[in-house]
């Protein structure tokens, strides 16, 4: 808290400019100076300068320069968690002042830690508003959660998200996990499997920070058992594609994959709870037109 107050008092200082302020935060929402220029309808130099003289003016680095974008530095994290509230307040503003009827163009950046439910509402909502362009990317349930609490992200659909006050959650959906297995697999007879009987199997887990990873080394610790063999699938499709070929057991969330007639689902004696799928936004971005339509699409198509 310290640091920023101290922020503030030089900003009052040394002058910064709200130009430079929205350069800053816009650059920090794209990882791109290039498309925070194209967002603000501006030359990139243009953005480049602005940030620049804010960092000289701070006295710190904000970004990392680096081949495949921009990273936020310590100081570039704590000053965006205020920037990005102060433009959210703006775009509010600026959306009451218009009280335009149709959504216009615009940009909608959203991750999930599965593909579905967020592939059907993501479908209904580009069929309903085609000009708002959608970011969307697959990521680790900590990572989602991470990015949610830093503001680099409008939306996530995140399995059990953690209570947090600054975020606002619509439970959408209910889930499950289950072991998948290849047909004509040793273990696709079963209808029901215990993990002791993984135990000499190799099992096939998302990368680490995923929700699974959490639950299954819970559960094991519950048992007294260890699984000496995973094998971590950086991607759904890829960790589906290794089930396939029969590179082991697939442990997975009900929605990580699309249903296959060569694929089997077994229920898992220990791991028989439901879990909640919600689509989670920081509270002040709730009632931004581009945000609260894609809740109300989410509501339509998921039926909540």
């Amino acid at each position: 808290m310290s640091e920023v107050v101290h922020f503030d008092q030089r900003f009052l200082r040394m002058k910064t400019s709200p130009y430079q302020i929205s350069a800053f935060t816009h650059a920090a929402r794209e990882r791109s100076f290039t498309k925070a220029a194209e967002r603000l309808g501006v030359t990139q130099s243009s953005i480049t300068q602005h940030v620049i003289k804010l960092e000289r003016i701070m006295g710190t680095q904000l970004f990392i320069r680096r081949r495949d974008g921009l990273e936020l530095t310590r100081a570039g994290r704590e000053l965006f968690a205020v920037s990005d509230r102060l433009r959210t307040l703006e775009q509010l503003i600026e959306e009451k002042v218009d009280s335009y009827s149709e959504i216009a163009t615009g940009h909608l950046n959203v991750v999930a830690n599965a593909p579905r439910p967020a592939m059907p509402v993501i479908a209904g909502y580009v069929a309903r508003y085609p000009r708002v362009q959608i970011s969307f990317a697959l990521v680790s349930w900590t990572l989602a959660m991470q990015q949610l609490r830093e503001r680099t992200v409008d939306i996530a659909i995140v399995t059990q998200p953690e209570a947090d006050e600054l975020l606002y959650s619509l439970p959408v959906a209910t889930t499950r996990y289950r072991a998948y297995v290849r047909r004509g697999h040793a273990l696709a007879g079963f209808k029901r499997l215990s993990l002791r009987d993984l135990v000499n199997t190799p099992v096939i887990v998302p990368e680490d920070g995923s929700l699974t990873q959490q639950l299954l080394h819970r559960k094991c610790c519950e048992l007294g058992i260890t699984l000496p063999s995973l094998v971590k699938a950086a991607t759904f499709p890829l960790a589906k594609e290794a089930v396939l070929h029969g590179v082991g057991v697939g442990l997975l969330l009900d929605d990580s994959m699309s249903t296959s007639r060569d694929l089997i689902a077994i229920n898992i004696a220990e791991m028989d709870e439901t879990y909640t799928n919600c689509l989670v936004t920081p509270t002040d971005k709730r009632e931004l037109r581009f945000v609260r339509s894609f809740i109300d699409v989410a509501a339509q198509v998921l039926g909540v």
